[in-house]
């Protein structure tokens, strides 16, 4: 991590914000209701189901299908941000928000794509093995999106944090010069960076249920600039640098939690090993 800010109250009513979180009405006879993340008033990612011991969730659904990059601030960007209360970069994609709390992140990341079902997969691999595979389908969440694996490490004995960057559009969907551009300024030396909208779950299995018992910390960024930067990165294994508003309040974890996140970021990277 470079650096974390102070929390900032940000964002539009909900009725003129572009993105914002809301619950699934309940209808008469119906099924658990999902918790969202809106883009211009239509589902764009079911997220963890809010009663907190069901696995860990983003999963793209149909009204995820454009980028939120703007033009305002695309010089700014292309080279890396040194504070995270830029109050320019901010101010610009607070307009794209719902009205409430953030807590900035500066963050530097090596991303790695994955592939739902294909090595690495978070849903196929450490989610399984807590919660096994679903119940009905009997087959392991799936995301419908490929994203990019950033960062873990460990809360404590019970609780490991797992950070994932998750694209609005899938990279198949990116321009190929764009992403060639910045493979280009990448290897000159350049870090450009990406600014995402973040939430934290924290998600345990219900008691007796699982293979392997523990907490998982889900740090999420979804993409609102940086789509052609993150694929470059991956593809060459060169650092990006993520300007993350975290969204507090919106998540299921707690202030002391987020609170705890700047400190947990700062952590040198581990992976936890299988059964402790």
């Amino acid at each position: 991590m470079i650096e974390s800010g102070t929390p900032r109250r940000l964002g539009l009513p909900a009725s003129a914000a572009r993105l914002r979180f809301d619950t699934e009405l309940q209808e008469v006879g119906g099924g658990p209701r999902r918790r969202l993340l809106m883009l211009d008033d239509e589902p764009a990612f079911e997220l963890s189901f809010y009663c907190g011991t069901c696995p860990f969730l983003f999963r793209r659904l149909e009204g995820a299908r454009e980028k939120l990059s703007l033009e305002g601030v695309q010089e700014r960007l292309t080279g890396a941000l040194e504070v995270p209360d830029d109050g320019g970069v901010i101010d610009a994609f607070g307009t794209l928000l719902p009205q409430g709390e953030y807590l900035p992140l500066l963050l530097d990341v090596e991303p790695r794509l994955v592939v739902p079902g294909k090595e690495g997969d978070y849903f196929s691999g450490e989610q399984v093995t807590t919660w096994g595979v679903d119940q009905f389908w009997g087959l392991p969440e799936y995301p419908h999106t490929p994203y990019y694996r950033t960062f873990e490490t460990a809360v404590d004995a019970d609780a490991h944090l797992y950070e994932f960057v998750v694209p609005m559009v899938p990279p198949t969907w990116n321009e190929r010069e764009r992403v060639e551009e910045y493979v280009a300024l990448m290897g000159r030396g350049t870090v450009p960076t990406a600014v995402a909208i973040s939430t934290l779950d924290v998600c345990e299995p219900a008691s007796g249920m699982p293979i392997d018992h523990y907490q998982h910390w889900g740090l999420t960024h979804f993409l609102l600039d940086g789509h052609h930067k993150l694929e470059a990165a991956a593809t060459v294994g060169r650092p990006v640098r993520i300007l993350s508003l975290l969204a507090l309040g919106e998540g299921l974890a707690g202030a002391d939690d987020c609170a705890r996140l700047p400190a947990l970021r700062a952590r040198p990277r581990s992976a936890r090993p299988s059964g402790t």
